[in-house]
Protein backbone atom coordinates (compact mmCIF):
# COMPACT_ATOMS: atom_id res chain seq x y z
CA UNK A 1 0.00 0.00 0.00
CA UNK A 2 1.91 2.87 -1.39
CA UNK A 3 1.91 6.00 1.04
CA UNK A 4 -0.31 9.20 0.33
CA UNK A 5 0.82 11.85 -1.45
CA UNK A 6 1.13 15.43 0.69
CA UNK A 7 -1.20 16.44 -1.89
CA UNK A 8 -3.96 13.79 -0.98
CA UNK A 9 -3.35 14.27 2.54
CA UNK A 10 -4.51 17.93 1.88
CA UNK A 11 -7.35 17.29 0.35
CA UNK A 12 -8.33 14.87 3.28
CA UNK A 13 -8.10 17.70 5.74
CA UNK A 14 -9.69 20.40 3.58
CA UNK A 15 -12.33 17.81 3.12
CA UNK A 16 -12.87 17.10 6.83
CA UNK A 17 -12.57 20.75 7.41
CA UNK A 18 -15.41 21.39 5.41
CA UNK A 19 -17.80 18.68 6.72
CA UNK A 20 -16.80 20.40 10.22
CA UNK A 21 -17.81 23.39 8.52
CA UNK A 22 -21.57 21.73 7.55
CA UNK A 23 -21.44 20.21 10.56
CA UNK A 24 -20.93 23.88 12.37
CA UNK A 25 -23.44 25.92 10.24
CA UNK A 26 -26.40 23.79 11.40
CA UNK A 27 -25.13 24.98 15.35
CA UNK A 28 -24.90 28.19 13.67
CA UNK A 29 -28.66 27.94 12.24
CA UNK A 30 -30.28 27.23 15.65
CA UNK A 31 -27.74 29.17 18.07
CA UNK A 32 -27.25 32.46 16.24
CA UNK A 33 -28.94 35.25 18.06
CA UNK A 34 -30.17 36.98 14.99
CA UNK A 35 -31.21 35.94 11.78
CA UNK A 36 -28.75 38.36 10.62
CA UNK A 37 -26.05 36.55 12.61
CA UNK A 38 -27.21 33.14 11.39
CA UNK A 39 -27.09 34.05 7.68
CA UNK A 40 -23.23 35.18 8.33
CA UNK A 41 -22.18 32.41 10.09
CA UNK A 42 -23.96 29.70 7.84
CA UNK A 43 -22.36 31.80 5.20
CA UNK A 44 -18.90 31.70 6.70
CA UNK A 45 -18.99 28.47 7.67
CA UNK A 46 -19.38 27.10 4.16
CA UNK A 47 -17.15 29.20 2.11
CA UNK A 48 -13.92 29.57 4.78
CA UNK A 49 -14.90 26.97 7.21
CA UNK A 50 -10.32 27.08 7.78
CA UNK A 51 -10.84 30.71 8.88
CA UNK A 52 -14.38 30.84 10.54
CA UNK A 53 -14.38 27.69 12.55
CA UNK A 54 -11.90 28.54 15.27
CA UNK A 55 -14.15 31.85 15.08
CA UNK A 56 -17.22 30.57 16.01
CA UNK A 57 -15.70 28.38 18.72
CA UNK A 58 -14.72 31.53 20.51
CA UNK A 59 -17.53 34.00 19.57
CA UNK A 60 -20.27 31.79 18.21
CA UNK A 61 -22.33 31.00 20.88
CA UNK A 62 -25.39 33.15 23.08
CA UNK A 63 -25.10 30.84 25.63
CA UNK A 64 -22.97 29.94 28.68
CA UNK A 65 -23.80 26.48 27.64
CA UNK A 66 -22.30 24.60 30.96
CA UNK A 67 -23.40 27.72 33.62
CA UNK A 68 -27.12 27.02 32.18
CA UNK A 69 -27.04 22.99 32.64
CA UNK A 70 -25.16 23.47 35.97
CA UNK A 71 -28.38 25.62 36.86
CA UNK A 72 -31.10 23.54 35.26
CA UNK A 73 -29.39 20.55 37.04
CA UNK A 74 -26.78 20.20 39.53
CA UNK A 75 -28.17 23.69 40.87
CA UNK A 76 -30.63 22.23 42.86
CA UNK A 77 -29.17 23.41 46.38
CA UNK A 78 -29.74 26.67 45.48
CA UNK A 79 -33.01 26.57 43.97
CA UNK A 80 -34.11 24.82 47.37
CA UNK A 81 -32.34 27.93 49.41
CA UNK A 82 -34.55 30.04 46.64
CA UNK A 83 -37.24 28.46 47.66
CA UNK A 84 -36.46 29.02 51.63
CA UNK A 85 -35.98 32.64 51.21
CA UNK A 86 -39.49 33.04 49.10
CA UNK A 87 -41.89 31.36 51.98
CA UNK A 88 -39.26 32.64 54.60
CA UNK A 89 -37.98 35.89 54.08
CA UNK A 90 -39.36 37.64 50.64
CA UNK A 91 -42.83 37.90 52.92
CA UNK A 92 -40.85 40.17 55.73
CA UNK A 93 -39.11 42.51 53.37
CA UNK A 94 -40.77 42.71 49.98
CA UNK A 95 -41.71 46.35 49.12
CA UNK A 96 -45.20 46.98 48.66
CA UNK A 97 -46.33 50.32 46.62
CA UNK A 98 -49.01 52.73 47.31
CA UNK A 99 -50.86 52.02 43.86
CA UNK A 100 -50.30 48.77 41.47
CA UNK A 101 -47.56 49.26 38.80
CA UNK A 102 -47.51 46.72 36.23
CA UNK A 103 -44.22 47.39 35.79
CA UNK A 104 -42.77 46.97 39.28
CA UNK A 105 -43.98 43.07 38.63
CA UNK A 106 -43.02 42.67 35.25
CA UNK A 107 -39.15 43.71 36.67
CA UNK A 108 -39.52 41.22 39.40
CA UNK A 109 -40.50 38.44 37.21
CA UNK A 110 -37.92 39.02 34.86
CA UNK A 111 -34.97 38.59 37.39
CA UNK A 112 -36.69 36.54 39.79
CA UNK A 113 -36.05 38.65 43.06
CA UNK A 114 -38.18 41.07 44.89
CA UNK A 115 -38.04 44.22 45.41
CA UNK A 116 -36.59 44.71 48.95
CA UNK A 117 -37.71 46.94 51.46
CA UNK A 118 -35.54 48.29 54.99
CA UNK A 119 -32.49 49.14 53.00
CA UNK A 120 -30.08 51.72 53.72
CA UNK A 121 -28.20 53.29 50.15
CA UNK A 122 -24.70 55.67 50.00
CA UNK A 123 -23.96 57.05 46.86
CA UNK A 124 -19.98 56.65 46.57
CA UNK A 125 -18.65 59.08 43.64
CA UNK A 126 -15.55 58.15 41.97
CA UNK A 127 -12.46 56.12 43.07
CA UNK A 128 -11.53 57.85 46.40
CA UNK A 129 -14.82 57.34 48.28
CA UNK A 130 -15.51 54.29 47.07
CA UNK A 131 -12.68 52.26 48.31
CA UNK A 132 -12.18 54.06 51.45
CA UNK A 133 -16.01 52.76 52.08
CA UNK A 134 -14.77 49.32 51.18
CA UNK A 135 -11.69 48.72 53.25
CA UNK A 136 -13.75 50.39 55.99
CA UNK A 137 -16.60 47.60 55.28
CA UNK A 138 -13.40 45.14 55.68
CA UNK A 139 -11.64 46.14 58.24
CA UNK A 140 -15.36 45.53 60.16
CA UNK A 141 -16.17 42.26 58.83
CA UNK A 142 -16.58 39.71 61.49
CA UNK A 143 -18.02 36.93 59.66
CA UNK A 144 -17.49 36.58 55.97
CA UNK A 145 -16.30 38.43 52.71
CA UNK A 146 -17.83 37.86 49.29
CA UNK A 147 -15.55 39.98 47.16
CA UNK A 148 -15.86 39.52 43.08
CA UNK A 149 -14.06 41.48 40.25
CA UNK A 150 -13.74 41.72 36.42
CA UNK A 151 -10.34 43.11 36.78
CA UNK A 152 -7.53 43.28 39.57
CA UNK A 153 -4.13 44.85 38.79
CA UNK A 154 -1.34 44.08 40.92
CA UNK A 155 -0.39 47.94 41.56
CA UNK A 156 -0.67 49.84 44.70
CA UNK A 157 -4.70 49.90 44.78
CA UNK A 158 -4.46 45.95 44.04
CA UNK A 159 -2.11 45.36 46.76
CA UNK A 160 -4.13 47.51 49.57
CA UNK A 161 -6.89 45.05 48.33
CA UNK A 162 -5.00 42.12 49.09
CA UNK A 163 -3.87 43.13 52.41
CA UNK A 164 -7.32 43.99 53.49
CA UNK A 165 -8.80 40.08 52.28
CA UNK A 166 -4.99 38.54 54.08
CA UNK A 167 -6.25 40.62 57.48
CA UNK A 168 -9.38 39.48 57.33
CA UNK A 169 -8.80 36.08 56.66
CA UNK A 170 -5.99 36.37 59.69
CA UNK A 171 -8.73 37.69 62.40
CA UNK A 172 -11.39 34.39 61.10
CA UNK A 173 -13.32 35.73 58.86
CA UNK A 174 -13.52 33.58 56.02
CA UNK A 175 -12.97 35.53 52.65
CA UNK A 176 -14.13 34.21 49.09
CA UNK A 177 -12.32 36.15 46.21
CA UNK A 178 -14.28 35.33 42.13
CA UNK A 179 -11.93 36.72 39.83
CA UNK A 180 -12.57 36.77 35.89
CA UNK A 181 -10.09 34.78 34.56
CA UNK A 182 -10.05 37.23 31.22
CA UNK A 183 -10.02 40.35 32.72
CA UNK A 184 -7.52 39.75 35.25
CA UNK A 185 -5.22 37.89 32.44
CA UNK A 186 -2.47 39.62 33.93
CA UNK A 187 -2.64 39.30 37.60
CA UNK A 188 0.18 37.42 38.25
CA UNK A 189 0.29 34.12 39.94
CA UNK A 190 1.94 35.02 42.95
CA UNK A 191 -0.55 37.88 43.80
CA UNK A 192 -3.11 34.87 44.15
CA UNK A 193 -0.80 32.41 45.08
CA UNK A 194 -0.37 35.28 48.65
CA UNK A 195 -3.88 35.24 48.98
CA UNK A 196 -4.39 31.43 49.20
CA UNK A 197 -1.54 31.06 51.80
CA UNK A 198 -3.20 33.45 54.33
CA UNK A 199 -6.40 31.50 53.96
CA UNK A 200 -8.50 33.17 51.21
CA UNK A 201 -10.73 31.20 49.08
CA UNK A 202 -9.81 32.10 45.47
CA UNK A 203 -11.13 30.88 42.37
CA UNK A 204 -11.47 32.19 38.98
CA UNK A 205 -14.42 32.18 36.73
CA UNK A 206 -14.73 30.60 33.11
CA UNK A 207 -14.85 26.62 31.90
CA UNK A 208 -14.53 24.82 34.71
CA UNK A 209 -13.38 21.04 35.14
CA UNK A 210 -16.03 18.64 35.01
CA UNK A 211 -18.14 20.83 33.14
CA UNK A 212 -19.47 21.11 29.77
CA UNK A 213 -17.15 23.70 28.47
CA UNK A 214 -15.53 22.47 25.42
CA UNK A 215 -15.70 25.69 23.93
CA UNK A 216 -12.93 28.40 24.00
CA UNK A 217 -15.20 30.29 26.35
CA UNK A 218 -13.16 33.74 26.32
CA UNK A 219 -16.51 35.38 24.72
CA UNK A 220 -18.27 35.26 28.04
CA UNK A 221 -17.20 37.23 31.33
CA UNK A 222 -17.91 37.62 34.37
CA UNK A 223 -18.16 41.83 34.22
CA UNK A 224 -19.68 41.75 38.19
CA UNK A 225 -18.13 43.89 40.46
CA UNK A 226 -19.69 42.71 44.33
CA UNK A 227 -18.48 43.15 47.58
CA UNK A 228 -20.38 41.87 50.35
CA UNK A 229 -19.73 42.18 54.43
CA UNK A 230 -21.64 39.62 56.51
CA UNK A 231 -24.64 39.36 54.72
CA UNK A 232 -26.00 42.92 55.00
CA UNK A 233 -23.40 45.36 53.89
CA UNK A 234 -22.66 45.25 49.73
CA UNK A 235 -21.13 47.34 47.12
CA UNK A 236 -21.84 47.22 43.38
CA UNK A 237 -21.19 49.35 40.74
CA UNK A 238 -18.53 50.33 37.66
CA UNK A 239 -15.17 50.44 39.99
CA UNK A 240 -12.90 47.81 39.43
CA UNK A 241 -9.67 47.47 41.89
CA UNK A 242 -6.92 49.29 40.23
CA UNK A 243 -5.06 52.09 40.30
CA UNK A 244 -6.28 53.88 37.10
CA UNK A 245 -9.84 53.77 38.86
CA UNK A 246 -8.26 56.22 41.42
CA UNK A 247 -7.33 58.36 38.78
CA UNK A 248 -3.65 57.69 38.73
CA UNK A 249 -3.88 56.87 34.84
CA UNK A 250 -1.77 59.58 33.09
CA UNK A 251 -4.01 59.38 29.81
CA UNK A 252 -7.28 58.84 31.35
CA UNK A 253 -7.66 60.39 34.51
CA UNK A 254 -9.56 61.71 36.07
CA UNK A 255 -11.57 58.59 36.51
CA UNK A 256 -15.09 59.07 36.63
CA UNK A 257 -17.53 56.25 37.77
CA UNK A 258 -19.79 55.18 40.62
CA UNK A 259 -20.20 52.68 43.21
CA UNK A 260 -23.00 52.41 45.78
CA UNK A 261 -22.98 50.74 49.22
CA UNK A 262 -26.15 49.48 50.30
CA UNK A 263 -27.01 47.80 53.64
CA UNK A 264 -30.27 45.69 54.24
CA UNK A 265 -31.75 42.85 52.37
CA UNK A 266 -30.35 43.25 49.12
CA UNK A 267 -27.38 42.22 50.56
CA UNK A 268 -28.77 38.96 50.12
CA UNK A 269 -29.75 39.32 46.75
CA UNK A 270 -26.26 39.80 46.22
CA UNK A 271 -25.12 36.50 47.97
CA UNK A 272 -27.40 35.07 45.50
CA UNK A 273 -25.76 36.23 42.72
CA UNK A 274 -22.33 35.46 44.08
CA UNK A 275 -23.04 31.92 45.00
CA UNK A 276 -24.58 30.93 41.84
CA UNK A 277 -21.15 31.91 39.86
CA UNK A 278 -18.95 30.51 42.92
CA UNK A 279 -21.15 27.08 42.75
CA UNK A 280 -20.57 27.25 39.10
CA UNK A 281 -17.18 27.34 39.72
CA UNK A 282 -16.55 25.25 42.39
CA UNK A 283 -19.55 22.93 43.25
CA UNK A 284 -19.96 23.85 46.79
CA UNK A 285 -22.32 25.78 48.86
CA UNK A 286 -21.48 28.26 51.09
CA UNK A 287 -22.23 28.68 55.02
CA UNK A 288 -23.91 32.66 54.14
CA UNK A 289 -26.45 34.49 56.30
CA UNK A 290 -29.98 34.53 55.08
CA UNK A 291 -31.98 36.23 57.50
CA UNK A 292 -32.33 39.61 58.32
CA UNK A 293 -34.28 41.12 61.10
CA UNK A 294 -36.26 44.10 60.07
CA UNK A 295 -36.27 45.77 63.65
CA UNK A 296 -32.84 46.84 63.24
CA UNK A 297 -33.40 48.25 60.09
CA UNK A 298 -31.79 52.04 59.69
CA UNK A 299 -33.51 52.90 56.43
CA UNK A 300 -36.51 51.68 54.43
CA UNK A 301 -35.63 52.18 50.55
CA UNK A 302 -36.59 49.84 48.21
CA UNK A 303 -33.96 48.10 45.97
CA UNK A 304 -34.39 45.35 43.30
CA UNK A 305 -31.04 43.04 42.95
CA UNK A 306 -30.70 42.16 39.72
CA UNK A 307 -28.16 39.69 38.19
CA UNK A 308 -28.17 38.85 34.08
CA UNK A 309 -25.76 37.02 31.72
CA UNK A 310 -25.74 34.60 28.94
CA UNK A 311 -27.00 31.92 31.09
CA UNK A 312 -30.40 32.95 31.33
CA UNK A 313 -33.55 31.71 29.24
CA UNK A 314 -34.20 35.97 28.14
CA UNK A 315 -32.00 38.84 27.30
CA UNK A 316 -32.33 40.14 31.09
CA UNK A 317 -30.07 42.72 30.89
CA UNK A 318 -31.38 44.20 27.54
CA UNK A 319 -35.06 43.57 28.85
CA UNK A 320 -34.28 45.27 31.80
CA UNK A 321 -33.08 48.40 30.15
CA UNK A 322 -36.14 48.43 27.53
CA UNK A 323 -38.68 48.71 29.75
CA UNK A 324 -37.37 51.18 32.27
CA UNK A 325 -36.95 53.58 29.05
CA UNK A 326 -40.85 52.35 27.57
CA UNK A 327 -41.85 53.21 31.13
CA UNK A 328 -40.53 56.46 31.10
CA UNK A 329 -42.88 59.78 31.14
CA UNK A 330 -40.51 62.46 31.70
CA UNK A 331 -36.88 61.56 31.27
CA UNK A 332 -34.20 59.05 30.88
CA UNK A 333 -31.04 59.81 31.18
CA UNK A 334 -28.14 57.30 30.99
CA UNK A 335 -24.62 57.49 31.34
CA UNK A 336 -21.89 54.51 29.72
CA UNK A 337 -18.64 54.73 28.53
CA UNK A 338 -19.68 52.48 25.74
CA UNK A 339 -22.55 52.82 23.17
CA UNK A 340 -23.24 49.92 21.28
CA UNK A 341 -27.47 49.34 21.42
CA UNK A 342 -29.21 46.71 19.83
CA UNK A 343 -32.21 47.61 17.56
CA UNK A 344 -34.92 47.26 20.45
CA UNK A 345 -32.83 49.73 22.62
CA UNK A 346 -32.87 52.33 19.44
CA UNK A 347 -36.33 52.10 19.25
CA UNK A 348 -37.25 51.90 22.79
CA UNK A 349 -35.06 55.70 22.85
CA UNK A 350 -36.92 56.99 19.66
CA UNK A 351 -40.55 56.08 21.14
CA UNK A 352 -39.37 57.67 23.93
CA UNK A 353 -38.72 60.49 22.38
CA UNK A 354 -41.96 60.52 20.67
CA UNK A 355 -43.74 60.20 23.67
CA UNK A 356 -42.15 63.75 24.86
CA UNK A 357 -39.88 62.73 27.01
CA UNK A 358 -36.43 64.05 27.68
CA UNK A 359 -33.69 61.23 26.41
CA UNK A 360 -30.10 61.99 27.31
CA UNK A 361 -27.14 59.84 26.66
CA UNK A 362 -23.91 60.95 28.63
CA UNK A 363 -20.87 59.17 26.89
CA UNK A 364 -16.76 59.44 27.32
CA UNK A 365 -15.16 61.92 25.19
CA UNK A 366 -11.99 59.76 26.23
CA UNK A 367 -11.83 56.62 24.52
CA UNK A 368 -9.95 53.83 25.99
CA UNK A 369 -11.10 51.07 23.78
CA UNK A 370 -10.70 52.70 20.35
CA UNK A 371 -13.19 50.27 18.16
CA UNK A 372 -16.28 50.27 20.51
CA UNK A 373 -15.65 53.94 20.85
CA UNK A 374 -15.93 54.33 17.31
CA UNK A 375 -18.73 52.44 16.83
CA UNK A 376 -20.87 54.06 19.08
CA UNK A 377 -20.67 57.23 16.81
CA UNK A 378 -22.42 55.11 13.53
CA UNK A 379 -25.39 54.72 15.92
CA UNK A 380 -25.54 58.59 16.40
CA UNK A 381 -26.97 58.45 13.34
CA UNK A 382 -30.38 56.86 14.52
CA UNK A 383 -30.36 59.04 17.63
CA UNK A 384 -30.02 62.53 17.05
CA UNK A 385 -32.04 63.09 14.31
CA UNK A 386 -34.86 61.84 16.36
CA UNK A 387 -34.31 64.16 19.19
CA UNK A 388 -32.04 61.74 21.46
CA UNK A 389 -29.91 64.23 23.03
CA UNK A 390 -26.21 62.65 23.21
CA UNK A 391 -23.28 64.40 25.61
CA UNK A 392 -20.16 63.90 25.35
CA UNK A 393 -18.06 64.07 29.29
CA UNK A 394 -14.90 66.37 28.55
CA UNK A 395 -13.55 66.17 32.52
CA UNK A 396 -11.81 62.72 32.11
CA UNK A 397 -12.75 59.26 31.11
CA UNK A 398 -16.35 58.58 31.94
CA UNK A 399 -17.08 55.00 33.04
CA UNK A 400 -19.70 54.71 35.50
CA UNK A 401 -23.17 53.03 34.23
CA UNK A 402 -26.08 55.07 35.79
CA UNK A 403 -29.39 55.69 34.48
CA UNK A 404 -32.34 57.79 35.85
CA UNK A 405 -35.85 57.55 34.63
CA UNK A 406 -38.19 60.16 35.78
CA UNK A 407 -38.04 60.60 39.64
CA UNK A 408 -39.15 56.59 40.10
CA UNK A 409 -35.91 54.53 39.19
CA UNK A 410 -32.27 55.13 39.59
CA UNK A 411 -30.02 52.22 38.62
CA UNK A 412 -26.20 51.86 39.06
CA UNK A 413 -24.39 48.67 38.42
CA UNK A 414 -22.25 47.07 35.79
CA UNK A 415 -23.87 47.01 32.46
CA UNK A 416 -23.33 49.01 29.31
CA UNK A 417 -25.13 49.39 27.02
CA UNK A 418 -23.77 47.58 24.56
CA UNK A 419 -24.02 44.28 23.27
CA UNK A 420 -21.36 42.34 25.33
CA UNK A 421 -23.72 43.29 28.33
CA UNK A 422 -26.88 42.55 26.93
CA UNK A 423 -25.38 39.06 26.47
CA UNK A 424 -22.70 37.89 26.47
CA UNK A 425 -21.53 39.16 29.97
CA UNK A 426 -22.55 37.95 33.63
CA UNK A 427 -23.72 41.66 35.23
CA UNK A 428 -25.11 43.10 37.68
CA UNK A 429 -27.37 45.97 38.16
CA UNK A 430 -29.17 47.43 41.23
CA UNK A 431 -32.11 49.71 40.78
CA UNK A 432 -33.74 51.85 43.18
CA UNK A 433 -37.17 53.68 43.89
CA UNK A 434 -36.74 55.61 46.84
CA UNK A 435 -36.32 59.67 46.33
CA UNK A 436 -33.49 59.80 48.35
CA UNK A 437 -31.23 58.10 46.47
CA UNK A 438 -32.73 59.01 42.99
CA UNK A 439 -32.77 62.61 43.86
CA UNK A 440 -28.90 62.27 44.88
CA UNK A 441 -28.06 60.71 41.46
CA UNK A 442 -29.95 63.24 39.46
CA UNK A 443 -27.46 65.85 41.21
CA UNK A 444 -24.69 64.19 40.30
CA UNK A 445 -26.04 63.56 36.77
CA UNK A 446 -26.47 67.45 36.44
CA UNK A 447 -23.11 68.42 37.66
CA UNK A 448 -22.33 65.66 34.87
CA UNK A 449 -24.00 67.19 32.06
CA UNK A 450 -22.49 70.59 33.13
CA UNK A 451 -18.90 68.90 32.73
CA UNK A 452 -20.51 67.77 29.30
CA UNK A 453 -20.85 69.12 25.74
CA UNK A 454 -23.86 68.05 23.13
CA UNK A 455 -22.94 66.39 20.19
CA UNK A 456 -24.57 67.50 17.22
CA UNK A 457 -25.17 65.76 13.89
CA UNK A 458 -23.73 68.49 11.82
CA UNK A 459 -20.13 67.34 13.85
CA UNK A 460 -20.45 63.69 12.38
CA UNK A 461 -21.91 64.42 8.83
CA UNK A 462 -19.44 66.63 7.42
CA UNK A 463 -16.65 64.35 8.22
CA UNK A 464 -17.38 61.27 5.36
CA UNK A 465 -14.01 59.36 6.31
CA UNK A 466 -14.82 59.13 10.26
CA UNK A 467 -18.15 57.93 9.40
CA UNK A 468 -16.65 55.11 7.20
CA UNK A 469 -14.78 54.52 9.62
CA UNK A 470 -17.38 54.47 12.27
CA UNK A 471 -19.67 52.27 9.63
CA UNK A 472 -16.79 50.14 9.69
CA UNK A 473 -16.24 49.76 13.13
CA UNK A 474 -20.27 48.81 13.92
CA UNK A 475 -19.89 45.69 12.02
CA UNK A 476 -17.85 44.66 15.07
CA UNK A 477 -20.98 45.27 17.18
CA UNK A 478 -22.03 41.35 18.16
CA UNK A 479 -19.10 41.42 19.49
CA UNK A 480 -18.52 44.36 21.29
Amino acid sequence: MSHLSAIEIGGVLLALIHLFGLITAVDALFKARTAQGSIAWILSLLLVPLFALPAYLLFGSRKFSGYTDARRAGDAKIHRLTRLLEQALVPRVRASFDTRHPEYEALERLVRLPFARFNETRLLIDGEATFAAMFEALEAANEYVLAQFYIVRDDDLGARFQRALIACAARGVRVHFLYDSIGCYALPERYLRALVDAGVRVSGFGGAPGRKAWRFQINFRNHRKILVVDGHTAFVGGHNVGDEYLGRDPVLRPWRDTHVRVCGPAAIGLQISFLEDWFWMRGEMLALKWDFDASQARADQRVLVAPSGPADDVDTCSLLFIQLINSANRRAWIVSPYFVPDEALIGALQLAVFRGVDVRILLPEKPDHRIVWLAAFAYLEDTLPYGVRVFRYMRGFLHQKVALIDDRYASIGTANLDNRSFRLNFEITLLFTDADTTGAVERMLRKDFADSREVHMAEISRRAPFRLAARLARLFAPLL
